[in-house]
């Protein structure tokens, strides 16, 4: 035993899991920042920086798969930042394509206008955007889109911990459960398993009942006082979303059922049927000795017993993995596997991977608590726990295996998108919590080695002990009840105290203790990265939409500005000369414009108008003419040039040298 293993005993079990909860938390945060939705805007009427002549009657936006959104879902704002949508949205999806549309108020004036819209993913995560168009020119604008992205800021960061901690909660009662079942059936009447059990139905049923609460402020307005919106809540009962969180409510009241049975009837009837053991094997002695038939007649009680508990079990085995299993398909039906490819093998294999998750990691938390909390787990019950244990690991290699093919997609994937990263991350956890799991195992067949041993010696020792007591005491305690009864405490106390040394003596089982709760540790991390994952846009979709046409930039950005130099020759009287340009700096948004006009001799040459204007062909935006102004002879300029978007643009520059003559110089150029 190492030199630190008693203050690992020593230090209380719930404060050890609350600081790992604590790092795991910390954790979630980061990994929670990288999350992002699944649908993506694919397109738009009018496009992004486009400048059309006329205002449009409507504006429509096109969707990469389904989403769920209201009447203020899109806004479009004036210069000034007023509505000129009429908030009345309508669905033209059709066709395996998702399209909503706006109705622009009529005779909108020229000047840019910002598209403004929010909704919510399939898989029940919000997105938002905004871009811009131009009516007739571009033109400064006061519009304000909200900085914060959909679901982030506060309440976020407040919805996923509250998503963390249903994860957990679920963990917990489903995991604790099947333990006591499957594993140790007296765990039903010990009070700390009881404690972890129906905690993890207090934190799901509290955690589900706030999700349900912010989910008005997480996928809206982001104001944490709209979460006691009835009418927003009202709205939240509508979706997808909203009907599985009611759902996994009603199916808690059954799980409630579930516990009180469990610990109630259960219980008795465990206790009874090892009273009824106990009384056996002392009446298969007695009879032995007497030579009566006592044995057959408790044998024939125990037999009932035996069945009735056995069908008690089979009853509650059964329910309780029916309800388990619709609580695990609430996440199914909401989340990842919902959408995407193949949803109909996705959705029951989610949740056959959720339940796999929460018979190991919630068993391991259970055995830990047995471990540190009980001084009597038998043997038998960690053994059919690490059997439980290696065929919930083969279920989740199979069905992480699948999942991670349809939400990756690609090798490439799985390295250059924060779902890939993440799950990259969870697979290297997952093998240090196998590697822990190896050395429970090894300090569990120990423990088995010495089983037999420890038991007799300490059937030796109990009896040297009550021996001791009856030869000191035996007359006294029939003369006096009072001091028998405190002589009867007193040995359960030594017994008891006894019985914790020599747990606390036994290499193997604080072995077992602190491999186990290693295995604990890092089982909350894997528990918050997979939170994490399932907030994240799967590598499949990031791929597909990094490759998207139109996703990537049209040209590299210039090193420096734009400069163009050209000669010109109206064919007029005093019509020859150079325009000189500059775009500075020559990116996407706001430029300043410089246009110098010289005579031959490189004079400066005063003329009576230029204009300028641009193109970018390959989107179909311009032209999109500009106006400079004088500034003094033969130079002018433009303080706002609005480019909406980089690529090649074709450039024009009029030059008039008097009523009839006038030229244009073209070119093209790269702005970033």
């Amino acid at each position: 035993m190492t030199a630190t293993a008693p203050r690992i005993r020593q230090l209380p079990l719930v404060r050890l899991l609350f600081v790992t909860a604590v790092l795991v938390c910390g954790l979630f945060g980061t990994l929670s920042g990288t999350a992002s939705a699944h649908a993506a805007l694919t397109g738009s009427d009018p496009k992004d920086g486009a400048v059309v002549d006329v205002a449009p009657k409507d504006v429509t936006l096109t969707f990469s798969e389904q989403i769920a959104m209201g009447d203020n879902s899109i806004r479009v704002l004036d210069p000034s930042s007023k509505r000129v949508d009429v908030a009345k949205m309508r669905d033209l999806s059709g066709g395996g394509t998702v399209r909503y549309a706006v109705d622009l108020k009529p005779g909108l004036p020229d000047g840019t206008y910002t598209v403004a819209w929010q909704a919510v993913s399939a898989d029940s995560h919000p997105v938002s955007g905004a871009f811009t168009f131009s009516v007739g020119a571009p033109s400064e604008t006061t519009a304000t889109v909200p900085d914060q992205e959909a679901g982030g800021g506060l309440v976020g960061t407040l919805y996923d911990t509250v998503r963390y901690l249903s994860y957990a909660g679920f963990v917990l009662l489903v995991g604790g459960a099947a333990f006591i079942l499957a594993c140790w059936q007296r765990g039903a009447s010990v009070r700390p398993l009881q404690r972890l059990v129906v905690g993890g139905w207090v934190t799901l049923t509290a955690a589900t009942l706030v999700l349900l609460l912010l989910r008005t402020p997480y996928t809206g307005s982001g104001k944490l006082g709209d979460a006691f919106d009835l009418g927003g809540l009202a709205d939240v009962l509508d979706t997808k979303t909203g009907a599985a969180l009611v759902s996994r409510l009603l199916l808690l009241g059954a799980a409630a059922l579930f516990i009180a049975v469990l610990f109630g009837a259960y219980a008795k009837r465990v206790t009874e049927t090892e009273s009824e053991a106990e009384a056996k094997s002392e009446a298969d002695r007695t009879g032995a000795e007497s030579g009566t038939d006592d044995a057959e007649v408790s044998g024939g009680a125990d037999s009932e017993a035996q069945k009735a508990k056995a069908d008690l079990t089979f009853g509650l085995g059964l329910g309780g993995t029916v309800v388990a299993a619709g609580i695990a398909g609430t996440w199914a039906l909401s989340e990842h596997a919902s959408t995407g490819i193949q949803t109909g093998l996705a959705m029951p294999l989610d949740v056959l991977h959720l339940l796999a998750v929460a018979a190991w990691l919630g068993g391991l938390v259970s055995l830990l608590t047995a471990l540190h909390r009980t001084p009597d787990i038998e043997r038998a019950a960690v053994r059919r726990f690490s059997r439980i244990a290696f065929t919930s690991v083969v279920v989740l290699a199979v069905t992480g295996l699948y999942q991670a093919w349809r939400q990756v997609g690609s090798w490439s994937a799985l390295t250059d998108t924060s779902y890939g990263q993440l799950l990259l991350a969870k697979v290297a956890l997952i093998a240090v919590l196998l590697c822990a799991a190896w050395f429970s195992r090894r300090w569990t067949g120990l423990l088995g080695e010495r089983a037999t041993a420890g038991t007799e010696a300490e059937e030796e020792t109990e009896a040297e002990a009550g021996g001791e007591a009856g030869d000191g005491d035996g007359a006294g305690e029939a003369s006096d009840p009072e001091r028998a009864a405190q002589l009867a405490r007193q040995r359960t106390a030594l017994a008891t105290a006894r019985k914790k040394r020599d747990r606390d003596a036994d290499t193997e089982r604080s072995g077992l203790r602190r491999s186990v709760l290693i295995e604990a540790c890092v089982a909350l991390v894997v528990l918050a990265v997979t939170t994490a994952l399932t907030g994240t846009e799967p590598g499949r979709t990031e791929e597909k939409e990094a490759g998207r046409p139109g996703t990537e930039a049209a040209a590299p950005a210039p090193a420096r500005p734009v400069s163009l130099t050209e000669p010109f020759d109206t064919g007029g009287a005093n019509g020859k000369g150079t325009v000189r340009l500059t775009l500075d700096p020559a990116r996407s948004g706001n430029n300043l414009m410089h246009v110098w006009i010289d005579d031959p001799a490189g004079k400066p040459m005063d003329v009576p108008e230029v204009k300028v204007a641009y193109t970018l062909k390959s989107e179909q935006i311009g032209p999109l003419p500009i106006v400079p102004e004088r500034l003094a002879p033969g130079h002018w300029s433009a303080s706002s040039v609005q480019i909406p978007m980089p690529g090649e643009w074709h450039l024009q520059v009029t030059v008039r040298t008097s009523d009839i003559d006038q030229t244009t110089v073209e070119k093209n150029v790269k702005i970033g």
